[in-house]
This record gives structure tokens, C-alpha cells and sequence, in this order.
């Protein structure tokens, strides 16, 4: 994979303090370099946020924010969206180590060099490493959802009483037999042995 690949910033020092004023300002309808003065980062160097918001996700192709944008600025799912972004921007990394957002710098630092074939010495890397190691102290990377309805569980629902209170009691297994019963009747002519035949069936089978 190309070294161009993986998002980066040339002051990755600053990541966390532009992810903390997304998180404060309002959402705009651009978000380009003039924002990025709003914001308070006038310097070239800092712009170079702005390709790797795009790169994971935050920011789409044509510059308006994306939704995961807007639900990092939710305190309530920033946190996760942002590890989302992450995974999305840093699927190399996340390939090859599905927790490298665990790993210290040396074997994050490794692992890049092997992807990118970046020198161990290069600036670049240095860039690579620190962008994502700093994004990631404000991610989470867990996805599961407390408290979420399991859709696939197959607990059998309990039956709801008259008065909307539920039935605690053992569920009753309800089995339906079904009977074919093959008759040979005599050949006669006096109705009561029918009769009697018939009569002994109601009795002591139907019912």
C-alpha cells in the first residue's frame, strides 16, 4: 500500500485540539480552510486535517460534513463514531490487527513500516504514527450497545393475563392426537346392531 494511503497530519500534535473544537462549534456547511481559521487554526500545516477527515470519514469528498461528523460532535456517541472513523480510514492497520489501537508505539510504528515501506527514519511515518495514536485517545473502538434488544433471541414470549399481568406459571405442552379408525361391519338387516355399534363408539372412544 502506498505511503499516501494512510491519513496523516503534519502537526498530528494538534489532532486533539481541533477534534475538541468540532465538538464545541457548530456543524458547517463546509468544512474548508476558512472554517478551519474559525476554529482557530490559521497555519498551513493545520489544513492538513482537512485530508485526513476525509480519509476516515468524517468529512465527505466535497467537503460537507458526514454523519459520522455529526454524531462525533453527540457526546452521547462520540466517542464510538470516531472509532468508526478509524477503523474506516485505518482498515490497513485493523486488517492485519484487529486491536492495534492496543499496541504500544514501537509495534504501531512497525506495522506501518511494513505496510507503507516507509524507511524507519522517515518524517512521514513519524507523521502516520503520531495522527493515529492521538486520535485514538479520544475513540472508542467497542461497537456493542448496552441495553439493545437481542432481534435474534428465541425466548418464547409469556402469556399475558386478562388484567395485563404476566403468567409466571410453567408453559403447558399441548398435544393433538388424531385417530383413523377402519370399521367392518356385519352384514345385516336389523338397524340396532348399527345402532348398538355406533352407540359403543361415542361412548368409549369419541368422547
Amino acid at each position: 500500500m502506498a505511503s499516501n494511503n494512510i491519513p496523516y497530519m503534519t502537526v498530528p500534535g494538534s489532532m486533539v485540539k481541533i477534534l475538541e473544537k468540532i465538538k464545541t462549534a457548530s456543524t458547517p456547511d463546509n468544512f474548508n480552510s476558512d472554517f478551519m481559521t474559525t476554529l482557530g487554526f490559521k497555519g498551513g500545516n493545520y489544513r492538513t486535517f482537512i485530508p485526513w477527515a476525509k480519509k476516515i470519514g468524517l468529512i465527505n469528498s466535497d467537503g460537507t460534513p458526514s454523519n459520522l461528523y455529526k454524531q462525533f460532535r453527540n457526546p452521547a456517541t462520540s466517542k464510538i463514531s470516531l472509532g468508526e472513523a478509524l477503523k474506516k480510514g485505518y482498515a490497513s492497520l485493523f486488517l492485519r490487527d484487529e486491536n492495534c489501537n492496543k499496541l504500544d508505539k514501537a509495534k504501531l510504528k512497525g506495522m506501518l513500516m511494513e505496510i507503507t515501506g516507509e524507511p524507519h527514519d522517515s518524517g512521514m511515518l513519524t507523521f502516520m504514527v503520531n495522527s493515529f495514536w492521538n486520535a485514538k485517545e479520544m475513540a472508542e473502538f467497542s461497537s456493542a450497545d448496552v441495553g439493545s434488544i437481542d432481534s435474534d433471541s428465541h425466548e418464547e414470549p409469556q402469556e399475558i393475563n386478562s388484567d395485563g399481568s404476566k403468567d409466571e406459571h410453567k408453559k403447558q405442552i399441548r398435544l393433538g392426537l388424531n385417530y383413523t379408525i377402519n370399521l367392518v361391519l356385519p352384514k345385516t338387516d336389523d338397524p340396532s346392531i348399527y345402532n348398538a355399534i355406533f352407540k359403543s363408539l361415542r361412548q368409549n372412544l369419541l368422547n
